[in-house]
């Protein structure tokens, strides 16, 4: 069996009609050859949101922002320019910064043999090579990588040649601009990190579908309260999809009186731009949620959620209650859901399931969990011809 035979039969998938088609085998949520082909294929050629606008207002303003193996810097320079570089000395290799934020001054400097970087990347000071034998400081820049500002926060992306942002979630930033008005106005409140023993898709699926909703845990259901599934709908585009809920007429969420709070929507909100950044809301909350799922190996994702506030405003007692809510009860109730399927697909007892699909798309159905999948499988296929909007819908 020759090898390119041999990875075929590893990755073989019918897409199939979304309606009768069988969800990805087991193998694909911990086949560490499978794995190795997504973090070459997905992670380093896709976009990943490593921060908002206001995280790096000021010249030296930086944040790291670390998937798989490799580590980011996004930097804010003197001539006003955010620029983004691989967080290594081009000397010997060593990591320059560890904070995940702050400021530096002037120059980013190597912690070990102090080489020195102007905020534009160039190397400045080299100690003791100026004897060295045709060194050229010119030839030993940080290594760049794209950075684009998209809907106020800054993505980064490690392949040169990746199609722009704005073409890649085309109608993305205008869906989230009529659930997030102060989207451009934000600073960061507070991050959350989760490292957890699940493959980094096993997380998606569960975000992506409201099949569990109104059938899970207690939390579910305390949010379910507060959506009227009536009008919930959930949208496939090509290379994003978004799914909302118009709100219930109540008096009271997450234990706080709604009259008189802030609140960007009374809606529940989500999207998620491919393959791994999510941005939400819930309903009656003044923070607007970041959700990156940063696969660490086949079986271990780091869930990192932050929160960001409008700027004129730091978050009522019912968006704190939001956050906390969220932290404390959905998260874990969350979790402990994705652990169980990533326990429950290495069973000899199975292998693929039907995905729950019905023709009108509802708000049980799984068609985006389907359209995800799709989508997965073309990258790993070498399948990169972008998907048109009537076959998203599919």
């Amino acid at each position: 069996m020759t090898s390119q035979t041999h990875d075929q039969k590893r990755l073989d998938w019918e897409i199939g009609d979304p309606e009768r088609a069988w969800t990805l085998p087991s193998r694909y949520f911990f086949d560490p050859a499978i794995y190795a082909r997504e973090v070459e294929e997905i992670v380093h050629k896709s976009w990943h949101c490593a921060a908002h606008a206001s995280e790096v207002e000021e010249p030296g303003q930086f944040v790291k922002f670390d998937i798989d193996k490799q580590s980011v810097l996004i930097v804010r320079a003197d001539d006003g320019e955010v620029y983004a570089y691989h967080n290594v000395c081009k000397h010997r290799g060593t990591q320059l910064i560890q904070e995940r934020r702050g400021q530096v001054r002037q120059m980013i400097t190597c912690p070990y043999h102090a080489w020195s970087y102007a905020l534009d990347g160039s190397l400045k000071i080299a100690p003791r090579t100026q004897e060295l034998k045709g060194f050229d400081a010119g030839e030993f820049p940080l290594s760049a990588v794209r950075v684009e500002k998209y809907a106020g926060f800054y993505f980064i992306n490690m392949d040169a040649d990746a199609r722009p942002l704005a073409e890649e979630a085309d109608g993305a930033e205008e869906a989230m601009r009529a659930f997030f008005p102060d989207l451009d106005d934000l600073v960061f409140e507070e991050e959350v990190d989760m490292i957890v023993d699940v493959n980094w898709k096993t997380i998606i699926d569960n975000e992506i579908e409201g099949y569990h909703f109104q059938l899970s845990g207690p939390v579910h259901k305390e949010i379910s309260r507060l959506i009227d599934f009536k009008g919930y709908s959930m949208t496939p585009h090509p290379r994003w999809w978004d799914f909302k809920g118009p709100p219930k007429k109540v008096e009271k969420a997450f234990g706080h009186e709604i009259a008189g709070a802030h609140f960007q929507t009374d809606w529940f909100y989500n999207v998620t731009l491919w393959p791994m950044t999510t941005l939400y809301t819930f309903p009656y909350s003044d923070v607007i949620g970041t959700f990156n799922k940063m696969p660490l190996g086949p079986e271990k994702t780091l869930l990192r959620f932050g929160h960001y506030r409008p700027r004129a405003r730091k978050p009522g007692a019912l968006s704190r209650a939001v956050i906390d809510w969220f932290n404390t009860q959905l998260g874990p109730e969350d979790i402990d859901l994705n652990v169980m399927v990533q326990k429950g697909v290495h069973s000899l007892g199975f292998d693929q399931g039907r995905y729950v699909i019905d023709e009108a798309r509802s708000a049980n159905s799984e068609h985006l969990v389907h359209h995800f999948h799709t989508l997965v499988y073309r990258a790993l296929s070498g399948d990169t011809t972008p998907l048109r909007s009537a076959e998203a819908a599919e």
